[in-house]
This record gives structure tokens, sequence and C-alpha cells, in this order.
């Protein structure tokens, strides 16, 4: 075949001339018809999920993000509380609906946990969302009734080796943080004991109170709540360094290395979420975790304000995942 010189420049002259530009791949013309829709994004009220009655951590966070973000985009957000089922049906709710940036999400840390311990989970906690950025981070506080004898975390690890007595402990149902921490606690400390799930943290506190169970891993908000009433005693906090809030108490990794539980709360999207609307998305949900008004927020509810790229936080789900399902397998933790 004989090759004329040039002819590689004119070819894309004569292929216009004639009408024979070969189309865009789809996912070019996706991308170039999101970017147009993001000039213009939102054009109708927005709703963003949340796997929770009203009320709780997860509700309080999509409600200062919904007014956040209505101001912003000069659009109403909505928040759609579908709570039971662990968080469950929230998330279903969000898989079947259209990655077009008007269904937003609040993960937590309950919905890696749930790949774990949920039988037939019918989605993948992350392969089947768009990760967009986390928004806090928080342990929970070792916490034992005042009349225990241990009155520090070290105390409480000597206390749970040599004690001859059952040892059981409580938290606010089963798969909750409270509980796989536990777990947690029982695989590396050693230890044999017996879970105790009530109905919330609420009911969890009361019989704590009452001396009904030995310790417990409660959330920092309500758990704090009860120390500075003299009602239970903090001995530890599970997150990776000690609370601004509460510097005389140590982590428990502190007395048990390596051991570390963090809870989490992120925004999420349907799978598929085209590239311009998931930046401009993430620029804006970051950019109010970022502010001092959402850190002190934070700070005043026991938690840290954190953001990452849509892949950090994709990587620390799969991360999240691997490390519940290693503790539900050993454990034997069921639904």
């Amino acid at each position: 075949m004989r090759i004329i010189a040039g002819c590689h420049k004119t070819l894309p002259l004569l292929l216009v001339a004639l009408g024979l530009v070969l189309p865009m791949a789809p996912a070019q013309a996706a991308d170039k018809a999101a970017s147009k829709r993001v000039d213009n994004y939102p054009t109708r009220p927005v709703r963003i999920i949340t796997p929770a009655a009203p009320g709780g951590t997860t509700d309080f966070l999509a409600r200062l993000l919904a007014a956040q973000l209505t101001k912003v985009w000069n659009q109403q957000v909505i928040v759609d509380n579908r709570g039971s089922a662990s968080g469950v049906n929230g998330a279903e709710i969000t898989k079947d609906s259209l990655p077009d940036g008007y269904t937003l999400f609040i993960p937590y840390h309950q919905h890696t946990v749930n790949a774990a311990i949920i039988p037939k989970l019918p989605y993948h906690p992350v392969n089947d969302f768009t990760p967009i950025t986390q928004m806090t981070s928080a342990g929970l506080l070792l916490v034992v009734n005042p009349s225990h004898p241990a009155k520090t975390a070290k105390d409480f690890v000597q206390w749970s080796k040599a004690t001859k007595d059952p040892i059981n402990f409580g938290s606010a149902g089963i798969g909750s943080g409270g509980h796989l921490a536990g777990e947690l606690y029982k695989l590396m400390a050693g230890v044999q004991g017996q879970h105790i799930p009530y109905k919330g943290t609420g009911p969890a506190s009361i019989a704590l109170i009452s001396g009904e169970y030995h310790f417990n891993f409660m959330g920092l908000t309500g758990a704090f709540g009860q120390v500075r009433a003299g009602k239970l005693r903090g001995l530890a906090v599970t997150g990776p360094k000690r609370l601004a809030t509460a510097p005389d108490i140590p982590t428990m990794n502190e007395v048990m290395p390596g051991f570390e539980v963090v809870g989490w709360y992120g925004v999420a999207a349907p799978a598929k979420l085209p590239k311009p609307l998931l930046s401009k998305i993430h620029t804006d949900i970051a950019t109010y975790v970022k502010s001092p008004e959402f850190a002190k927020v934070a700070d005043n509810n026991g938690s840290e304000a954190v953001t990452n790229s849509p892949e950090e936080f994709r990587v620390f789900m799969l991360e999240d995942m691997k490390k519940w399902a290693d503790v539900v397998k050993r454990s034997g933790a069921k639904f």
C-alpha cells in the first residue's frame, strides 16, 4: 500500500467535510454532557438519604449538610430519613437511584460492618456506590459502673484477665460499634465474655448504671454526659489519639497496642456518578467540612472533622470492611 505524505493532516478535514467524523466513546460523551449539566447543577431539589431515624448523629449531620448545601446551591436540599434494618433500607434505595447528583447518601460505620454481619446483603457497600468524602471520625469510650474495681484502663485489662467471674458487656445492639469493639477486646485480651444487646444507647446506658453488666464501648456524646454526671466512669477512648476535650483519658492503644475502633460518617451517591458532578459535589462538601464552623460542631460532639478524596474514601471503606469481616469471623458474632 502506498502512503501519501501529509495525508494524516488532511484526512480529519476531509472527514469533517464529508460528515464522517467518528462519534465519541460513550464514556467521553457522558462526561461531556455531565460537564454541561454541572454549570447549572442543581436545577431542582436534592435529597440526602439518611439510613437512620430522626434525632441521632446521622440525622444531625445530614441536616447540617443539607442546610449548608441549600445556601451554596441556592436549591432546596431535603433530608429523607430511611431508618430500620441497620441502615440497609436507605442504602438500597440509594443504590437503585439514578446517578444524576440528585440523590446523596450518608453512610456511616454500620454501612461497612453490615457486609460482615448480615447474610446476603443486597448490595456491595463500596462498589455499588460512589464514595464522595468522609465527614467525621470518632472513637468510642470504654465505660464502667463507678462501683467497678478498675479505676484506670490498665486496671481494667488486668481485671478482665484475672477475674474468675463471668464477664459480660453491653451495646446499643447487635452489629453496633460497641458490640464489635467488645468482640475485638475479647480477642485481643484473650478473655471470654457474653454480649448483651440492648435496643439503643439509652437502654444500654441505663442498664450499665444499674449494674446489670460490666462494661460498654459507648458513643462519646452519650457516654461523656453520663461520666460528667458521675453515673459512669470513663477509662479509655478507642480512637488513635487522646481527645483535646478530655486529655486525661488515655487511648486503648496505650494499654493494649493495636486496639483501635473508629466510628465514621461520610457522603456517597449511587454508583457511576459522572466525574464532573462528583468533582463539584466533593468540592462543595469538603469546603464546608474544612470550615471552622463545622470543626466546632464536630469537636462539641466528641468527633473530628475529616475530608478525603473520593478514592481515599473508597479505600478507607474497603479496609474497614476487611477489618470487621475478620473480627466477626473470629468472634462468631451474628446478626
